[in-house]
């Protein structure tokens, strides 16, 4: 049970994801059908409906927005910071994540990267930002491969001339659909982290507390695992 405890946040996410995607797969097949029903054609089973490009379209044009959004989030809060707000380093202040890891090449419980330190360490320094931007790349080229098959099926179907990739990913429809995604993200992740100036949801990380120090009978706990090198967390201390 421990172990999925420790877990139980990507767990359950990944849960709601798999669930969500059968039902996006399923519901697209119905409209799918539907398409097809209006202009005559045979229908589809599921197999025959991932072989097309209808569900891998909305798919990856979704996933490209998610990565595109955490990508620019984790590299611009490397820089920029929003005063009050748990999502931002503060104003001023030398944080945890300013600690040069080369200063730790020597501590045995260091990751690997941080003890063999030359360009991996530049790497791993950086993979967390370029983890979300190939992410980000490879799902715009899903949604731009899924996307010109379904539009050229689409043309066919309307008698229309086959048109090539690069008609597709140059057209409006391409662009309409990547940018529709693309600001409802930052206007969600800037909502994030504006509001959560203000505003307040106990026990979440995501939230500052509701007061600026702890009960004294909590003082002395340890917030988490003493090694800042522990994948359960970095520590910390807090000023009371």
């Amino acid at each position: 049970m421990k172990w999925f405890r420790d877990r139980a946040l990507t767990l359950v996410l990944m849960a709601m994801f798999l669930v969500f995607l059968a039902a996006q797969l399923v519901t697209g097949l119905y409209e799918y059908n539907a398409s097809q029903r209006e202009h005559g054609e045979p229908l589809v089973r599921m197999p025959g409906y991932l072989a097309t490009g209808h569900p891998w379209e909305a798919i990856f044009e979704n996933w490209e927005s998610e990565f595109l959004q955490m990508a620019v989030f984790v590299l611009l809060t490397t820089w920029l910071v929003q005063k009050g707000s748990p999502e931002s380093r503060r104003p001023g202040v030398k944080e945890l994540v300013d600690t040069d890891p080369r200063d730790f090449a020597h501590d045995p419980e260091a990751p690997w990267p941080v003890r063999r330190g030359g360009w991996i360490l530049r790497l791993y320094e950086h993979s967390l930002g370029l983890a979300f931007i190939l992410l980000f790349l490879l799902s715009w080229i899903g949604h731009a491969l899924g996307g010109f098959a379904d539009y050229a099926a689409e043309e066919v179907l309307h008698h229309q001339p086959e048109p090539t990739f690069t008609d597709f990913v140059t057209s409006s429809r391409f662009r309409f659909q990547s940018f529709q995604n693309w600001q409802s993200e930052f206007l969600a992740i800037a909502a994030m982290v504006w509001l959560a100036v203000y505003l307040r949801q106990r026990w979440s990380p995501e939230s500052k507390p509701g007061t600026h120090r702890m009960p004294k009978r909590d003082v002395e706990k340890p917030l988490v695992d003493p090694s800042p090198w522990s994948a359960d967390g970095i520590s910390t201390s807090l000023v009371v």
